[in-house]
């Protein structure tokens, strides 16, 4: 077998038996800035940890509401950008050119409403997670672990598992470990400082996973650019990145080989465009909204501000973020195409599987692919780094936020009579949990992946998303809907998203040489076209359902809605009886609870935890009603508020101009 020469003597992923013996990462300098990566990381994990306080629900879960602008934009992004989008977007931009990078920059538009519209109804209503907003807004309890239960569901099916297996992807051709060895590993020190140190931990580790991002990436992004020669050599050598046919692919339609001929354009035909644009301007919208403005994951971040100005500061310094991955990520692993051209494009199944182990394709090792062959010692380290915080980032995240929805929403309707500190424990057993559970899920997404990991990640969310979106954003703008409406949208939503995600894991989704025999009506209809249905039949349902049924009085809904976000009069909760109960029972634990002793290792493990014994002064009643206050505080200073708005109004600017540059 021919083996390519490469620099800093690497083989290629060809020889199979000389890539187990030889790996990209076995050099002092990378070793040394990935170690050195690692130890820093940690430093400020447990300097966070240290420094913050873990010991309450709103120190855990929301920081204590006092984080500044710009570690919450940075967690935002490093939130969003998970090794799923290192290897999903490349591999997408290698396959189908730069129209994936039109979903990044729907979020410019997606931040804006998550700012100005609702986080200030989720602050207003005093709540920590989104099911406890919904539990407010209708009432009862269905709704709220419905909506916990579906979440946990998609960070399980879409955000744990594609990250681990991106992740995983990169490790094992760049490091030559074990795949479980390697995600072991991550998760462990991943947990380590999202079970010991909460949100603030989380947010202060993805500010310093965002700035190593882009250093990393920008640096590669420079070493693939000038590899090809600038960038109109490179719009005029990918057309050209055709791979070589054999015998055995002589006989396979040119559109799965060659190029597409609409590669540099974002917007593309509403019928045989494999990103239509109606779908990208609509149904993309609504699976953004559900993202950006209902997600546990980003939503949590905001609600740890200090004020509705830095809310909307760290929206606008993701949205700029979010500019950049359409030129660090998605056009790299387009030149990766041009570069690697019979690897990361092959056609050929026997191919694809010495490049990459699927048959299906390997433009999923696009990006890796170059880590490993453009960049010099060091710097390859660097990458890696690169990788494994984008990596981390979003398993902190989702991890911290998925601990707080089981928390807050399932186990407290279990244990009604739970303390603080027995929140506490069980949130960070349950990140445990999540992480075996995660571990677990790796082999069925090594199956189910079929060539596109963004497509897969866009489709899931396209069969459960809009229904949520649909209940959210009516729950919003809507003050005549109700309980019954919403509930009915969302178990209507459901059966609806299932039976096509159901029937398309059946029949498979095929790919260009094979396709899929899933009926035309079913699986035919592109899945952006799917969530614009699937999200008027929600709307239509929950109107329907809702004018059919009896309203909610107003007192009920004070700043719970937009049309009474400034009412100042009392709101009694549609569940305030329930709650009343709950407080007078925890009042009497507490004056009929003894005092313990509390051994040294308790008390070791306790700090570790954050869990040291608060005792002290109660507040009184004015105390507790001004910190409540405080935490549903939506004013701005007039200055810093006019700041904002006007930067609001230019990244919507840019917004426009970006997608009218590349239509």
């Amino acid at each position: 077998m021919e083996v390519t020469t490469l620099p800093q003597g690497l083989l290629t992923t060809m020889d199979k038996g000389a890539t187990q013996k030889r790996v990209a990462v076995d050099n002092p300098a990378d070793i040394a800035v990935i170690v050195v990566y690692f130890l820093v990381v940690l430093a400020v994990g447990l300097w966070a940890m240290y420094s913050t306080n873990r010991g309450t629900v709103g120190g855990f879960f929301l920081a204590g509401r006092n984080m500044a602008w710009w570690p919450i934009g940075a967690s935002l992004f490093a939130s969003n950008i998970g090794s799923s989008h290192f290897v999903g977007l490349a591999g997408t931009g290698a396959a189908a050119g730069i129209a994936i990078g039109g979903i990044e920059w729907n979020a410019l538009v997606m931040v804006v409403f998550l700012g100005w519209l609702f986080v200030p109804i989720y602050i207003k209503a005093g709540v920590v997670t989104m099911p406890e907003y919904l539990k407010k807004r209708f009432g009862g309890k269905r709704i709220q672990i419905y909506l916990s239960v579906l979440s946990l569901l998609l960070y399980i099916l879409t955000k744990i598992s594609s990250d681990i297996f991106s992740g995983a992807i990169f490790i094992k051709l760049a490091m030559g470990l074990d795949i479980y060895v390697a995600i072991i590993m991550l998760l462990a020190i991943t947990a380590l400082y999202t079970i010991t140190g909460g949100l603030a931990a989380v947010i202060y580790t993805d500010t310093l996973q965002t700035i190593i991002m882009l250093v990393g990436s920008v640096i590669l992004a420079i070493f693939a650019f000038n590899e090809v020669g600038g960038y109109e050599q490179f719009r005029e050598k990918y057309m050209k990145a055709i791979p070589n046919l054999t015998n055995a692919t002589a006989n396979i339609s040119e559109k799965c080989y060659m190029p597409r001929p609409d590669a540099f354009n974002i917007f593309r035909d509403p019928i045989n465009g494999d990103l239509p644009w109606p779908g990208m301007i609509f149904g993309l919208t609504i699976l953004s909204l559900w993202y950006w403005c209902t997600d546990q994951v980003i939503v949590q971040r905001c609600l740890s501000a200090k004020n509705m100005s830095h809310v909307k500061g760290g929206c606008i310094l993701c949205g700029y973020l979010k500019l950049l991955p359409m030129f660090l990520m998605v056009m790299p692993g387009m030149i990766s195409r041009i570069l690697y051209t019979d690897e990361v494009a092959c056609i050929d199944p026997k191919k694809c599987w010495e490049v990459c182990e699927a048959e299906v394709g390997c433009s999923n090792v696009a990006y890796p692919l170059m880590v490993v062959r453009l960049m010099p010692n060091g710097l390859r380290g660097l990458m890696l780094s690169v990788m494994l915080a984008s990596l981390m980032s979003s398993l902190t995240s989702i991890f911290n936020s998925a601990s707080t929805l089981f928390t807050m929403d399932i186990y407290t309707k279990i244990r009604t009579k739970a303390k603080e500190k027995e929140l506490m424990i069980v949130g960070r057993v349950f990140i445990v949990f999540l992480i075996i559970l995660s571990i677990l899920w790796v082999p069925v997404i090594q199956k189910a992946q079929n060539g596109q990991l963004l497509d897969y990640i866009q489709s899931i969310t396209s069969y459960l998303g809009p229904p949520i979106t649909a209940v959210f954003l009516l729950a919003i703008l809507c003050k005549r809907v109700n309980e019954m409406g919403a509930f009915c949208g969302l178990i209507l939503g459901l059966l609806i998203g299932l039976s096509r995600m159901i029937t398309e894991f059946i029949y498979g989704t095929g790919s260009c040489a094979h396709p899929s025999h899933c009926p035309d009506i079913i699986c035919k209809v592109h899945y952006h076209y799917f969530a614009i249905i699937l999200f008027t039949i929600s709307i239509a349902t929950i109107l329907t359902a809702s004018f059919l049924t009896k309203p909610i009085d107003d007192i009920h809904l004070y700043r719970l809605c937009w049309s009474l976000r400034n009412r100042t009069e009392e709101r009694i909760d549609l569940d305030a009886e329930e709650e009343e109960a709950k407080k007078e029972e925890t009042v009497y634990q507490d004056q009929t609870m003894t005092e313990v002793e509390t051994s040294c290792g308790r008390k070791a493990l306790n700090w570790f935890c954050g869990l040291e014994d608060q005792s002290g002064p109660k507040l009184s009643q004015m105390e507790e009603e001004a910190l409540r206050q405080k935490l549903t505080d939506t004013s701005e200073d007039l200055f810093w508020q006019r700041v904002v708005n006007i930067n609001g109004i230019l990244l919507l600017t840019v917004a426009v101009f970006c997608y009218g540059f590349f239509a």
